[in-house]
């Protein structure tokens, strides 16, 4: 499906925002990237580490709103 010229030019009032938010605030995506450094990039753990994790992990029954018997 081969879409005309009139189509391939659009942009969404969406699209529109953003490129102008961004040419507003040349530094909000530095300012994104460093957020994401903070909650999400985090740097690799070693295996001794995942195992300590693995093995102090708390079991937890199979149904967990159940009173303990």
């Amino acid at each position: 499906m081969k879409l005309s010229k009139q189509h391939s030019m659009y942009e969404s009032e969406h699209t529109l925002f953003i490129k102008a938010l961004k040419e507003k605030n040349p530094g909000i995506e530095a300012g994104q990237q460093q957020g994401r450094a903070l909650l999400w990039d985090r740097p690799p753990i070693s295996l001794d580490e995942q195992q300590r994790q693995l093995e102090s992990a708390v079991k937890q029954q199979a149904y967990v709103y159940q009173n303990k018997v």
